[in-house]
C-alpha cells in the first residue's frame, strides 16, 4: 500500500518525545511520525505517481496545525485505542476531497470519516488515552510545500512532491 504523507516538522516528533511518559502503557508508540492525506490501495507505483503528479498540478502549499491531543476509542483499523495529535488544515481537507473524489475513497478511513491527525501511540486501556488527551499543549503550524508518496511495504518515501506542484 502506498500513502501520500504530509511531512511533520521536528517540532512534533520533540512534542511526541515530550508526551512519552503518557505513552509508555500504550502496546505501540510510534517513532515515525506522519501524517497521512490520501491512501492507495492495490496500485503500481509508477503508475500512481505519474497520477498523482497530474492530480496535484498547481496544487499550492498551504497551512497545518497541531492543536491537541484526542484519541479514537474504536479506529476502524488496528489496537485501540489510538492516541493522536489533531491536526486542523482547510488546505488538507480540500485536497483529501480532491484526491478521494479522483482516486475513490477507502470505506471508514477517508472521505466523510477523514481525521487529519499525527499517530502517537495505540493499544492499552482507554483510561490511558484520557490521561494522554487530558494534556495541553502548544499548537505547531506550519507550512506544507512537500507531499512524499510512502511506500509500507519498504516503510520507506518513494517519492516525493513540491508545492505548488
Amino acid at each position: 500500500m502506498y500513502s501520500l504523507n504530509v511531512p511533520v516538522p521536528g517540532r512534533v516528533a520533540r512534542l511526541a518525545s515530550d508526551l512519552f511518559p503518557y505513552l509508555a502503557p500504550f502496546d505501540r508508540v510510534r517513532d515515525r511520525h506522519t501524517l497521512v492525506c490520501k491512501r492507495f490501495e492495490d496500485t503500481e507505483f509508477d503508475r500512481l505517481r505519474e497520477q498523482l503528479r497530474r492530480a496535484l498540478a498547481g496544487q499550492p502549499a498551504f497551512e497545518a496545525r497541531v492543536t491537541d491531543v484526542r484519541f479514537f476509542e474504536d479506529p476502524p483499523r488496528g489496537a485501540a485505542p489510538v492516541v493522536y495529535l489533531a491536526v486542523e488544515s482547510p488546505g488538507l481537507f480540500d485536497l483529501h476531497r480532491a484526491l478521494a473524489d479522483e482516486f475513490g475513497a477507502i470505506d471508514g478511513l477517508e472521505g466523510d470519516d477523514y481525521v487529519p491527525h499525527v499517530t502517537l501511540a495505540r493499544g492499552g486501556s482507554v483510561a490511558d488515552a484520557r490521561a494522554v488527551a487530558s494534556q495541553s499543549i502548544d499548537p505547531i503550524e506550519w507550512t506544507v510545500s512537500q507531499l512524499d508518496v510512502y511506500d509500507s511495504s519498504f516503510r520507506e518515501t518513494a517519492a516525493s512532491i513540491s508545492l505548488p506542484a
